[in-house]
C-alpha cells in the first residue's frame, strides 16, 4: 500500500499526517509506503514547520527527516491512495487526474472518520494554537485509514 498525504505547502498538515501514519504502520509491521507533498511549490526542499515538528515530538514522533516537495500528476499513478487535507487541495489534485481510476484514489482525509461530512483539516499555519487540534484530527483519521484498509484485505 502506498499512501500520499497532500496539503498546500507540505510543511504543516501533510508532514504531520505522513509522520503519524508512518508511525502507526511501523508499529503494526505493515508493508506500506507513506509520503507527503504540497500542491504549491513555495516550500520545496524545506523542513516541516517548527510548530509541526514540535507537536509531533510531543507525541513521540520525529518528522525532521521530511522535506517539502510539490505534488506531481505522476503521483496519481504511483500511489494507491491520495489524501487531501482540504477541499481546495482536493480540487487541485483532481484537476491533474487523467482518468477515473486516478480520481477514485483521491479523498478528503477526514472523510475516513466522518464519511460524507465534507470536513476539512484547517490550515494551522496562521494560528499556532491550531497545531495541537490538527494533530488529533489527523491521528484519528490515520487510525481509521489503517482499520479500513486492513478490513478490505481480510
Amino acid at each position: 500500500m502506498k499512501v500520499l498525504m497532500v496539503c498546500l505547502g507540505n510543511i504543516c498538515r501533510s508532514p504531520l499526517a505522513e509522520g503519524i501514519l508512518r508511525h502507526k504502520v511501523e508499529e503494526r509491521g505493515l508493508d506500506w509506503q507513506i509520503d507527503s507533498a504540497g500542491t504549491g511549490s513555495w516550500h520545496v526542499g524545506e523542513l516541516p514547520d517548527p510548530r509541526s515538528v514540535a507537536v509531533a515530538k510531543k507525541y513521540g514522533l520525529d518528522i525532521t527527516d521530511q522535506r517539502a516537495r510539490q505534488f506531481q500528476s505522476s503521483d496519481l499513478e504511483s500511489f494507491d491512495l491520495v489524501y487531501a487535507m482540504d477541499a481546495s487541495n482536493y480540487q487541485n489534485i483532481l484537476r491533474l487526474a487523467s482518468s477515473e481510476n486516478q480520481k477514485e484514489k483521491v479523498r478528503l482525509i477526514l472523510e475516513e472518520v466522518e464519511p460524507g461530512s465534507g470536513r476539512q483539516v484547517p490550515d494551522p499555519y496562521w494560528n499556532s494554537d491550531g497545531f495541537e487540534k490538527v494533530y488529533h484530527m489527523l491521528d484519528e483519521a490515520c487510525e481509521q485509514i489503517i482499520a479500513s484498509n486492513l478490513e478490505l484485505k481480510s
